[in-house]
């Protein structure tokens, strides 16, 4: 597999993430519906066909940044509540770090991954254990970041990086709520599976699936 990340693929990633989370939306909604507004399934869905829509157009820009930073605005300006404004910061972000380039490395795509979980953290003032989608987010960046720095291939970086937000995912089951509506419900948060860790394991499987050569490793 190349080692280069292209505007393309990045674009692919994208959409693949909007098919992924259309299929997993009555899942998402149900997660939601236990410990939130019931609507993360369809807000997320609603933002990504968005997205999909800027990406369709034929004025998409062949740069990165400027793709990705289109794809943030699409979300930030079609979903309300907390889903909308943190992707959309998370690919803001991104498009910053990333800059004008049609193309990217592991080491780059890493910092741009880096700089949109800054983002996240700087916009919902949550933390790790939270219940948040940070408790996905930052386990998946975080084993990127090591396994690219103890020199392990690209793609096998990737699918620990993916791995890690699946495990992060389902360690939020246990946890106490601490952030957002969840956090109302106290004890009875306990033992819901955060919806938001969740929707963040798809955006990073369709990462390692989009990028490893195409191929689908679920």
């Amino acid at each position: 597999m190349s080692e280069i990340v292209d505007v393309t693929t990045l674009r692919s990633w994208l959409i693949r993430f909007a098919g992924d989370v259309e299929e997993h939306a009555a899942q998402l909604t149900e997660l939601d519906s236990a410990i939130g507004d019931a609507d993360h399934g369809s807000n997320l869905t609603r933002g990504l066909k968005a997205v999909v829509s800027v990406l369709a157009d034929d004025a998409t820009p062949p740069s990165i940044g400027p793709m990705l930073k289109q794809s943030g605005m699409a979300l930030v300006s079609s979903v309300g509540g907390a889903s909308g404004p943190l992707y959309g910061t998370f690919f803001l972000r991104m498009a910053t770090s990333a800059g004008e380039c049609d193309a990217i490395g592991p080491d780059s795509l890493a910092a741009a991954f880096r700089a949109g979980l800054e983002g996240v953290l700087a916009r919902g003032k949550a933390v790790a254990g939270d219940k948040t989608m940070l408790d996905a987010l930052i386990p998946a960046v975080e084993t990127l970041e090591t396994a690219l720095g103890e020199g392990r291939p690209f793609g096998e970086a990737l699918r620990a990086s993916a791995d890690a937000a699946e495990a992060g995912r389902d360690a939020t089951t246990p946890m106490l709520a601490r952030k957002g509506r969840a956090s109302y419900l106290g004890e009875r948060s306990v033992g819901h599976q955060d919806p938001g860790a969740t929707s963040t394991a798809l955006l990073f499987r369709a990462a390692a699936n989009t990028m490893i050569d195409g191929e689908d490793n679920q």
